[in-house]
């Protein structure tokens, strides 16, 4: 097997790499060991800055002295309500060493959702990017009595902000330096009486249906858990991530900020969510996590690029594409690739595919991570046939991320793998639901007893709520949420999200809903790619004035149709969609349509378009 194919260097790690017991004792001891070295870099102002641990560190303890001058007590909360940026990182390590809970809200909160997040953790001291989400804090801040303070991190525009309740992050630098100066072994009191058992974050579900539940982790799950990543693919100090995912989310909490202080991987956050593309180029992480809404879109923006290419750079692209599928076919049968091939693909990597890689930004990387949602195992393949494995790992904010894991030798397109080797996940008898067992899973739901108890089982599973299947090897695969599997009036079991992935593999489809449950046939809610329908149609001289013009066209109806023919032909016809429309209006994190991750709610699209789905069976 070539060298390329050779995935030892992916290899599982037992050992401890950080002493710490808590993440500030985990933080303390990962910066006497790494110091000068660089530990996290950000692009502002098209200029990279880097940080190392020892600036890190400086800027986390006069942040915490800071907060113990303002009156934070140990087991106060405090939230941060921002981007993914350094700050985000210096506030949440600053409140844990000050033995205080931290929690995130997303930026794409509205002010209503804010205010129901603050009141019910109780936030006590609330950290926000700039003026904009300050505005939302302002706008409900009356309905917040136990909210003591608001700290600004960019004072852009709030320079003559005068208000008592509202500080910027300098000034409660300056203030938690002079607090040093006079309490110099405050903080070291506070981090060494932080106990493994003692809640330490707050991570709120961003459900589709429901009020958001706050799922408490302990520091004690939360550094189990880091160091059981490290025995499912380790990373080093010479390692590159790219953190651009919610910080809020667990995903990169756990993956991205805790991971990478105990393994020391260099942390570099990119510009802004828009300039990820650009950023993921520059950085040429040697480690990729992303939700699948990413990895589809970079394939997007390769398949649209090619149709703009030259039929000779078409032809050149589709041989070393086989090539690099043959390799893939072989690899994942686990059999030996031949001299001949291992040549032809040398070639193919020449030619086209070492370009295709650069161009996304992952020439580098020795691994990609997926997760979060379901993806085609279509796109799997493409990016295994680039020669970058991609490795599928499924959990949730209650498992306090991955669950289950793939193995970089033994890959499964479309199965989310083994159980980690630091949790238990089983079927249940009958219903086929996964349950997860282990030091890892939450504690429970802030305020929500009785949620906890439908949750966590006698015998400490987890119900996940998600039906699944497991084969002779152990592979475990997600089939669908229990409460979103079809059933159609013929008594036909759909899992919808098996049409739904192969929808999201088009260029042109972001999203999609299929209904269809005590129903004859099976229907779709599409919502299309903007940028990528709205280069069709301007290359193909379709008319269109605005977005909503853009989704009634003809042509772009059609375009839509064929994509939805195309996936139609892999099932059978019970299975097959019928009908669909488009959502016309353009939609973002914002919008109450979408959860935080980009995905469409089931439950309110069906609802907030009953008539016309209802049209569409008429």
């Amino acid at each position: 097997m070539s060298k390329l194919w050779d995935l030892s260097h992916i290899q599982p790690l037992t050992e401890i790499v950080v002493d710490g017991e808590t993440i500030p004792a985990m933080f303390r001891n990962a910066v006497a060991r790494r110091g000068d070295a660089v530990f996290m870099r950000q692009k502002k102002l098209g200029l990279w800055r880097s940080w190392t641990w020892n600036q890190t560190a400086e800027a986390v303890r006069e942040i915490a002295h800071g907060l113990i001058a303002l009156g934070f007590e140990p087991h106060d909360c405090a939230s941060v309500l921002s981007n993914t940026v350094i700050e985000w990182v210096l506030a949440d390590l600053a409140v844990l060493s000050a033995g205080g809970v931290s929690n995130g809200i997303y930026p794409t909160d509205a002010p209503i959702q804010v205010m129901y997040l603050c009141a019910d953790s109780k936030t006590r001291l609330l950290f926000v990017e700039d003026e904009e989400q300050l505005d939302k804090v302002l706008s409900v801040r009356a309905h917040l009595p136990d909210l003591h303070k608001v700290i600004v991190f960019d004072m852009e525009g709030l320079r003559n902000l005068d208000d008592p309740r509202v500080m910027s992050l300098a000034a409660l630098r300056e203030l938690g330096r002079a607090h040093a100066a006079e309490h110099a072994g405050a903080l070291r009191l506070r981090i060494d009486a932080c106990q493994p058992d003692d809640l330490a974050i707050l991570v709120y579900t961003s459900g589709t249906t429901g009020l958001p539940k706050g799922a408490m982790h302990s520091h004690r799950g939360l550094v189990y858990t880091v160091r059981g990543y490290n025995r499912i693919a380790a990373q080093t100090e010479s390692d590159e991530r790219m953190c651009f995912l919610p910080l809020c989310h667990i995903a990169e909490r756990i993956g991205g900020e805790y991971f990478g202080i105990y393994t020391g991987a260099k942390l570099n956050f990119v510009e802004n969510p828009e300039t990820v593309p650009e950023n993921v180029r520059e950085i040429s992480p040697t480690v990729l996590s992303a939700v699948p809404r990413v990895w589809e879109k970079f394939y997007s923006g390769v398949a649209i690029s090619l149709r703009e290419a030259s039929l000779l750079q078409r032809k050149v692209y589709n041989w070393a594409l086989y090539v690099g599928e043959r390799i893939a076919e072989l690899t994942l049968a686990g059999k030996p690739v031949g001299v001949s091939l291992k040549l032809q693909f040398r070639l193919a990597r020449w030619l086209a595919l070492d370009n295709v890689r650069k161009v996304i930004g992952i020439h580098r990387a020795r691994a990609l991570f997926t997760g979060a949602a379901p993806i085609s195992p279509d796109l799997v393949r493409w990016y295994l046939a680039l020669g970058v494995p991609m490795l599928e790992v499924w959990g949730m904010t209650e498992t306090c991320g991955a669950a289950t894991y793939t193995p970089a030798q033994r890959m499964k397109p479309g199965m989310i793998g083994l159980a980690c080797p630091y949790n238990e996940v089983k079927l249940a008898p009958q219903t086929n639901e996964l349950l997860v067992r282990g030091p890892n899973v939450f504690m429970g739901y802030l305020n929500l007893p009785e949620k906890t108890a439908e949750t966590i089982d006698a015998d400490g599973w987890l119900h996940t709520g998600d039906v699944g299947m497991v084969d002779d090897d152990g592979y475990f695969r997600i089939i669908d949420r229990m409460k979103d599997i079809i059933i159609t009036a013929g008594g036909k079991n759909i899992t919808p999200s098996e049409l739904e992935n192969d929808l999201k593999f088009s260029p042109y489809i972001t999203d999609a809903v299929v209904i269809g449950d005590r129903r004859a046939y099976l229907t779709a809610i599409v919502m299309v790619d903007q940028e990528n329908v709205e280069k069709y149609a301007q290359d193909h001289d379709v008319p269109f004035s605005n977005y909503a013009s853009l989704t009634r066209s003809k042509e772009v109806q059609d375009l839509i149709w064929n994509e939805i023919e195309r996936v139609n032909k892999k099932f059978a016809r019970v299975e097959q969609i019928k009908k669909f429309f488009l959502l016309e209006t353009q939609l973002s994190a914002e919008d109450e349509e979408l959860t935080p991750t980009m995905k469409l709610k089931r439950k309110l699209v069906e609802k907030k378009y009953a008539d016309r789905i209802e049209a569409m069976y008429h």
